[in-house]
């Protein structure tokens, strides 16, 4: 009775545990959704972990397309900054296909049109969008390192034979026969084989241990691939029978992976010590290993097309968050060349290649709207901190957001598909030796290249052209580059200082400006893109408003002066009159 009192005792402690269990799973998962719904519709604050963005763009590295964004111009449009604001994905596989979507523009409405369907659905279906990014969840992150990189560390192994421990296990048949021959030499044979396969176990097992982790995200992944295909949510049919399709070909995969991720898991329970010390004397964990490292070598294509399959749910998801913590957005228009754009002609002119009404720039807290319609290349003057490189940006980065996740931050986006390229944030390579000079023109020279390619529009964004020389040589140069950038097939976007380009480049470009607004020794920038060309320049206005002396502002104003009137530069010189006092000499 004691003892049947005790079992009970027993059973209703365990019970009481594992319906705890339950609880604090149930609650565990009630706060995740909380988070994943307050979260959804703002933008990410997310901190990385040491080494993490370095390898985010790895996927993207290992799939480039035939066009992409290139470095200079992912840095010229702070890309950097609009994907940590898109990144509310929750594993690795989403995060770096969200990168490699940022930097792919597509040319193509079928592509744009199935991410869209995605974007709406996980938008307006709150609890299917919940369960699935608690899958991606639990999948979680690879931390430092991407998945491809510790899939090429594999390499580093080599070739893996299971040969060897197999025979030192099949000499423990025979040395536990020979106990019952001669119980001393058996005992001692015995003995001989443990101390091998334990010593022999220690050292094959640091040689593997920084490769698991590519493991065990393959199989979190596919695990999550598993979970997926038990949703009933309809946009994901079409995932959804691809990835069983993936999943029969990983079968071996997962069985050997059911004793060796199990055993190498280092759990502290007696289940767990006792399997540490039949792996010690068997290397049933070593030849598992081995058995997956094959695996994972001969299905390296399945794995990246799963990955790929995975990883684009999860960065659709997050881009559908981003679009709803825009203060505006639209779905953007495209039309092939010579088509005209509006049903009644109102919006803009049939040649037009670009439209966008209320477009501002999303990293800015409190942006300024603006309207353009582009007929041919547009040159772009103002002074100094009126907003040129700002709304160069938003144009362009607009353009980026129109082909990549259909999404822009405008009431209205018309255009073509253009190949994106941009010259504008340089800075001179000291480690190549080269100045700010030869970068510029070697910037530049990439466009030109690419224009030359007729096969897709370009659409190119120059602020400052040729900045770093003289200026006879700079507006001689720039009129030259922007009169070949002037083709059917390329839209121009070029800010100047130089506002002799807007007459030599009249018949080819049009004239815009910012302009500021100085009242009462201060000054304001509206920020509000006008007609013409620029009619102002507040560079000596602001040296007086930072507080330079009086005497460096207003003979930089006589020889500014002097040289609109005459186009000759004079230098003033201050020096000592008859009198003692300080009077002007203006030197040829």
């Amino acid at each position: 009775m004691e003892y049947l009192i005790l079992f009970l005792a027993l059973l209703l402690a365990g019970a009481l545990v594992f319906a705890k269990g339950l609880w604090d799973a149930k609650r565990q998962s009630a706060w995740q959704k909380k988070k994943m719904r307050e979260a959804f519709g703002k933008k990410a604050d997310r901190e990385y972990a040491d080494g993490e963005f370095g390898g985010i763009p790895r996927y993207f590295e290992k799939h480039r397309e035939a066009f992409f964004l290139d470095d200079i111009t992912w840095n010229d449009l702070d890309m950097d900054e609009v994907f940590c604001q898109m990144n509310q994905t929750y594993s690795s596989a989403g995060q770096e296909y969200l990168y490699y979507m940022l930097r792919t523009p597509l040319f193509t409405e079928e592509e744009l049109r199935k991410r869209e369907e995605m974007m709406r659905y996980f938008s307006q279906q709150e609890e299917e969008r919940l369960r699935v990014q608690q899958l991606y969840q639990r999948m979680g992150r690879t931390g430092k390192y991407s998945i491809y990189d510790y899939l090429d560390f594999l390499d580093l192994l080599g070739k893996r034979s299971n040969g060897r421990q197999i025979v030192m296990d099949l000499l423990f048949f025979p040395a536990a026969a020979l106990i019952g021959v001669s119980p001393q030499a058996g005992l001692l044979c015995l003995l001989v084989l443990l101390i091998v396969n334990i010593s022999t176990y220690l050292k094959e097992k640091r040689a593997i241990e920084p490769y698991l982790i590519s493991f065990q995200y393959v199989f979190r992944t596919l695990s999550l691939a598993e979970q997926l295909c038990r949703e009933n949510i309809p946009v994901l049919k079409t995932q959804q029978e691809e990835i069983k399709t993936l999943l029969g070909r990983f079968r071996k995969l997962r069985n050997s992976a059911a004793w060796g991720m199990r055993s190498m898991g280092g759990g502290g329970n007696p289940l767990d010590v006792l399997l540490d010390y039949i792996n010690m004397i068997l290397h049933l964990d070593i030849l598992c290993f081995n058995v997956m490292l094959k695996q994972v070598r001969e299905r390296s294509q399945e794995i990246d097309r799963l990955l790929t399959v995975v990883g684009r749910i999860d960065a659709l998801i997050a881009a559908a968050g981003y679009r709803q913590s825009l203060q505006a957005w639209c779905e953007p228009v495209f039309r092939e060349a010579g088509e005209n754009p509006g049903e009644d002609g109102s919006r803009q002119e049939a040649e037009s290649c670009l439209v966008m009404e209320g477009l501002y720039h999303p990293l800015l807290s409190d942006p300024v709207k603006n309207d353009i319609a582009v007929r041919r290349g547009v040159l772009l003057t103002g002074s100094n901190a009126s907003g040129k490189s700002t709304f160069l940006r938003a144009v362009a980065l607009n353009a980026v957001l129109a082909q990549t996740i259909h999404t822009c931050c405008a009431d209205f986006y018309e255009g073509r598909f253009f190949r994106i390229m941009t010259s504008m944030a340089l800075h001179d390579n000291l480690e190549n030796g080269e100045s700010y000079y030869i970068v510029e023109i070697k910037s530049l020279k990439r466009i030109l290249d690419a224009a030359a390619d007729t096969a897709l529009p370009v659409l190119c964004f120059v602020d400052e052209v040729l900045r770093g020389t003289n200026t006879v040589e700079r507006i001689a140069a720039s009129t030259q580059i922007l009169k070949s950038l002037h083709k059917p097939e390329i839209c121009c976007f070029a800010a100047t200082h130089d506002i002799e380009l807007t007459e030599l480049l009249k018949e080819e470009y049009d004239n815009y400006h910012f302009e500021e607004e100085i009242s009462e020794g201060d000054i304001r920038f509206p920020y509000q893109l006008l007609k013409g060309k620029a009619t102002t320049r507040n560079a000596i206005r602001l040296l007086a408003i930072m507080g330079y002396e009086n005497r460096i502002i207003e003979d930089a104003e006589e020889m500014a002066a002097h040289f609109a009137a005459s186009g000759r530069w004079e230098s003033a010189q201050v020096a000592a009159g008859p009198d003692g006092k300080e009077e002007k000499k203006c030197l040829m």
